[in-house]
């Protein structure tokens, strides 16, 4: 028991009951990731063998700390004596990489290549586009990103085409849709590729429609962990129903106070459901915060006791009392960025680091005015949201890799043939994808040959050599590297980024072959925002407080903060009792990111969609005690009391 000694005794309840299924209410910097992984070490230490425990969280960033978490508590722990491979470790993964994993092992059965094409958003995004010209439709009138989103919420609901065209009504709109996702399926089969929702989808047909699939993951898992289970969607939450066999080994954390994904079909009432899908379960609540100071706890705490659709829970905390919140008033955006740019340079001079402060935003348009004074303040910066795998050149030897392995990868195939420049036009490539090569001239039958001879040497390196090996070999003989080298000032970047995924290779060097592939090709496909955060690079952090879930910093700008702007009014203006209340956990996930300091800011006049539009106070703001918050004056503001306007 020695492994539990650092935990409080609500930790240690719940990392022994390991049993039966097992609700774990954990608030904000309560703790939770130290005690699941304590929860797994105990699990393996009363005899159970590390490969039949599961744990599936959301980010590819919280999976790989909990994973290294986890295989550094087994590796120290003297009294396991297990030889420690890859094999014999629990599986640890995000509910996507948990997909691709199950796709992979039953490609034969599903009749897939097993390195299937994984779309991302940009790459479904030019399907439908291409599914709009197809149907001669507009796509300035008929938006494919809002045609994905919808598609991909029903698909979240467990809805796929041949469900859709069951339910469909016959207006106008559906058949629209309709028109519009039939092409794009038959884009994805034709590439032989699956988007990030049929990852999921899929998934969850194979383990409800085949008993032998469906038993043996049962049977290979029988302890699963589900970490931010209020952020589950429908399939999500079937998928990890069908994993729990009869001894019902399923142990789930989360707040409902943090759910804020709605939006992109989350539903916290899965959370809220769980103790009567499993009657026997046991319920710990874990509120002491080990993040946070106790002014931030209060202001956070008065906030979101106002919500109704909750468990009740009160975080404490044995952190010190801290600093009053700083609030600002701000007559417009450029005077908001500017007490923010001053604060920093304060912090700055006081010792502080950039990057440990944050400027976090309702919308994304709200960062260009800060990235402007970040700039003029010549204080470095790095905004959330630029993936590094999304950018042409990570992808184009993406593609080589998956090309090589997959003949039949037209999508794959589509991008490489020209890239870089061969003189291989639309015609050609018709007619390669259509079966009719041989009506081809001869110079350009050349060109093929020469490209379908590369992607064989890159499969044989791939399947015998070093992965990092295999990606210098594709920046050097594909012509990428001479390619950009002449593109002098414009292509350095893109030489740094290319060498840069040499780097992330290497990582993959001491796995076998096969694996290295899979798992690298895995990451690839499933990065988030928040896996680009270089935590090492300094300045200070810019994102929306979306984006910031799951991330603390010792100082947080919650700007911003104007009725209609946060709490967001949304495109109808009016919103229901379940959208007030997740923009109010929305603003609680704000403040709780905060260690040291909050500061938030608000500007009477704010240029948005074009025009100048007066603003009010956030309401929120009204939430939290006077007493635990002071006013600022800007560097050159003389005075602070109400602004009055006269039309």
């Amino acid at each position: 028991m020695s492994h539990l000694k650092d935990l409080n005794l609500k930790q240690k309840e719940a990392a022994e009951l390991i049993g039966g299924p097992l609700l774990i209410l954990a608030g904000a910097g309560a703790g939770k990731t130290k005690t699941i992984t304590h929860r797994v070490l105990e699990i393996i230490k009363k005899g159970v063998s590390p490969h039949q425990i599961l744990a599936v969280t959301f980010t590819n960033k919280a999976a790989k700390e909990m994973r290294e978490r986890i295989f550094k508590l087994i590796e120290e722990d003297e009294t396991i004596n297990l030889p420690i491979s890859e094999f014999a470790r629990p599986f640890i993964s995000t509910f996507h990489s948990l997909g691709v994993h199950i796709l992979r092992e039953n490609s034969s059965l599903l009749k897939i290549p097993r390195h299937f094409t994984i779309y991302d958003r940009s790459d479904s995004i030019s399907a439908i586009r291409g599914a709009l010209k197809e149907l001669s439709l507009d796509p300035k009138q008929f938006e494919p990103a809002k045609f994905l989103s919808i598609i991909s919420k029903q698909k979240g609901e467990g809805i796929s085409l041949s469900h859709y065209e069951e339910k469909a009504s016959e207006n106008y709109i559906d058949k629209i849709l309709l028109s519009i996702w039939r092409k794009y399926q038959t884009t994805l089969l034709n590439d032989k590729a699956y988007d990030f929702d049929d990852l999921l989808l899929v998934t969850k047909n194979l383990l409800k429609d085949n008993d032998g699939v469906r038993k043996r993951y049962q049977n290979i898992w029988q302890y699963i962990h589900i970490d931010e289970y209020q952020d589950t969607n429908k399939v999500q939450y079937e998928i990890a129903k069908l994993l729990t066999g009869e001894k019902k080994n399923i142990c789930v954390v989360g707040d409902i106070d943090q759910s804020i994904y709605s939006w992109r079909g989350a539903d916290f009432k899965n959370i809220m459901r769980f103790e009567k899908d499993y009657p026997e379960t046991k319920t710990i609540l874990l509120e002491q915060n080990y993040r946070s100071s106790k002014i931030i706890l209060k202001a956070a705490n008065a906030v979101i006791e106002k919500n109704t659709l909750r468990k009740d829970k009160n975080l404490f905390t044995e952190n010190e009392e801290g600093e009053k919140i700083s609030l600002f008033g701000a007559y417009d955006e450029n005077h908001e960025a500017s007490f923010v740019a001053q604060k920093i340079k304060s912090l700055l001079q006081s010792g502080m680091k950039t990057k440990d402060m944050a400027i976090l935003y309702r919308a994304n348009f709200q960062s260009r005015i800060m990235e402007e004074i970040m700039l003029k303040e010549n204080i470095p910066y790095q905004v959330l949201g630029t993936k590094f795998y999304e950018r042409k050149e990570i992808k184009d030897i993406i593609s080589y890799l998956r090309a090589s392995l997959d003949e039949n990868s037209l999508n794959d195939f589509r991008r490489i043939i020209n890239t870089p420049p061969r003189g291989v036009g639309k015609t050609t490539l018709l007619k390669i994808i259509e079966g009719h090569e041989e009506q081809l001239p001869s110079a350009t039958k050349e060109k093929i040959f020469s490209v379908r001879k590369l992607l064989l040497e890159i499969k044989n390196m791939a399947l015998n050599k070093k992965l990092s090996e295999t990606i210098l070999f594709i920046i050097e003989k594909s012509g990428l590297k001479k390619y950009y080298e002449e593109e002098k000032d414009a292509g350095v970047e893109k030489l740094e980024n290319m060498f840069e995924l040499i780097s992330v290779a290497s990582k993959y060097d001491s796995f076998e072959t096969q694996e290295a592939l899979d798992l690298f090709l895995t990451e690839c496909a499933l990065t988030s925002d928040q896996d680009d955060l270089k935590e090492e690079k300094e300045g200070v952090r810019l994102m929306t407080v979306h984006a910031a879930k799951g991330l603390e910093f010792n100082y947080c700008f919650i700007t911003g903060l104007e009725e209609g702007l946060f709490p967001h009014e949304g495109m109808g203006g009016k919103k229901n009792l379940e959208e007030k209340e997740e923009e109010r956990r929305l603003f609680y996930v704000a403040l709780t990111r905060a260690r040291k300091k909050l500061f938030l800011t608000y500007a009477s006049v704010r240029s948005q969609y074009g025009q100048r539009n007066m603003n009010v106070p956030s309401s929120f703001i009204d939430d939290i005690a006077p007493d635990i918050l002071e006013n600022e004056l800007g560097e050159n503001d003389s005075f602070r009391g109400k602004i009055v306007y006269l039309e």
